[in-house]
């Protein structure tokens, strides 16, 4: 039995609702039972354009933006306090299909915060009080015994949000959708937004790859 064809047709990436288009493409990375489908790269930068990335996992997606969650105050969430743009990318090999997004970034409200806090395993809560995020530390029995210290304050209460600790939510300005094919002629379209009569709205063209 041939394996299916995940790769859309020539005009599927064209004149699309890119955020719609991100909604189909993740529920079929879930479908194939993808690990994680929401691992994504976040790059960010200080200041003064050194730029740094790593992996954080996508929580939530729609109309609005993409929402993921950290520590306020470590290196991640300090240079977005003080650079607030970003970029994302989503990486699906076994589809063969690349997302990369990059828009402003501001946090969310903090009952949305507390509502997905709510839902994390106890430990991870927990973690969030135990761990200073990106700060230096004498060793990995100094970060222990803070877990253990945070265990026994909450002991069997429940563990509320630290106020360092939420959601940053990335509002994009532009989404480009990448297909891999043979020859490496990769198929490539980007959406982006613009403003016509005072509204918001996406205009795409296809990039040679």
């Amino acid at each position: 039995m041939s394996e299916p064809d995940h790769k859309p047709g020539e005009k599927a990436l064209e004149g699309r609702d890119p955020l719609r288009l991100f909604g189909l493409w993740y529920l079929e990375a879930e479908k194939l039972g993808i690990v994680e489908p929401g691992t994504m790269t976040l790059a960010t930068s200080d200041p003064d354009g050194r730029p740094s990335a790593r992996i954080v996992l996508l929580k939530a997606s729609d109309e609005k933006g993409f929402v993921f969650y950290t520590n306020y105050l470590s290196r991640k969430g300090l240079q977005l306090e003080r650079n607030p743009q970003a970029a994302l990318v989503l990486h699906w090999p076994q589809l063969q299909r690349q997302v990369r997004i990059e828009g402003r970034v501001e946090k969310i409200a903090p009952e949305e915060s507390d509502r997905y806090f709510a839902t994390r395993p106890r430990g991870s809560q927990l973690g969030a009080w135990a761990s200073g995020q990106s700060r230096t530390i004498p060793s990995r029995a100094a970060l222990e015994e803070s877990m253990r210290e945070m265990e026994r304050k909450f002991g069997d209460m429940e563990v509320p949000r630290p106020p360092h600790w939420g959601g940053f939510r990335l509002i994009p300005s532009s989404i480009e959708f990448w297909v891999g094919r043979e020859d490496r002629l990769h198929d490539r379209v980007v959406y982006e937004r613009s403003m016509q009569d005072g509204m918001a709205d996406w205009e795409w063209h296809r990039l040679a790859p």
